[in-house]
């Protein structure tokens, strides 16, 4: 089994139910397993503003599947949730993105690992860092890393609504 970090966010329709829709998803799929998930953050967005905020979070997983067989399924799960790719940057009912893949680095059509944008989005980073797994340096990125490029992007600013507990409550059925 492999570590797998991702990102999850939504910000049209039912955002949080698709996020839970989605991990939920996740979890049950052959092979692969929830292994920590993040709370939730509201965060504006980026690149074309004028939409409504969107809601995010991080997993870590263990998975079997390589990286692309894990893109499939973030695109099957995806799709199922009704997300249509027209706007980059635009309205979604669920975005996932796979930021890290055990220690692959890779530049390949549709998936480039470690993801490459990451590391300018505190929308990511800060939900990454709750789920992170301490002495983990996935693909050379250390915890320490990430934590200074989070305190370098305070001018975008996220802010947690839900908890982690309360969010795996939900994903689990409890709530």
């Amino acid at each position: 089994m492999t570590t797998a970090y991702l990102s999850l966010g939504a910000n049209i329709g039912d955002p949080e139910g698709q996020l839970v829709s989605a991990l939920r998803r996740l979890a049950s799929a052959p092979g692969t397993s929830l292994a920590a998930v993040s709370g939730l953050y509201r965060t504006a967005p980026q690149g074309l503003t004028d939409q409504p905020d969107f809601l995010n979070c991080a997993a870590r997983i263990e998975t079997a599947l390589d990286p692309y067989g894990l893109l499939a399924l973030t695109q099957s799960i995806e799709a199922d949730l009704g997300r249509v790719r027209t706007i980059r940057w635009g309205p979604r009912t669920i975005d996932i993105d796979i930021l890290l893949h055990g220690q692959a680095r890779l530049d390949g059509p549709g998936l480039t690992l470690p993801h490459p944008r990451m590391l300018e989005r505190a929308f990511v980073l800060a939900p990454l860092l709750e789920v992170w797994r301490d002495g983990e340096e996935p693909a050379g990125i250390s915890r320490t890393a990430l934590e200074g490029r989070l305190s370098d992007l305070g001018d975008q600013p996220v802010v947690r609504v839900r908890d982690r507990q309360s969010l795996l409550r939900q994903i689990q059925g409890v709530e």
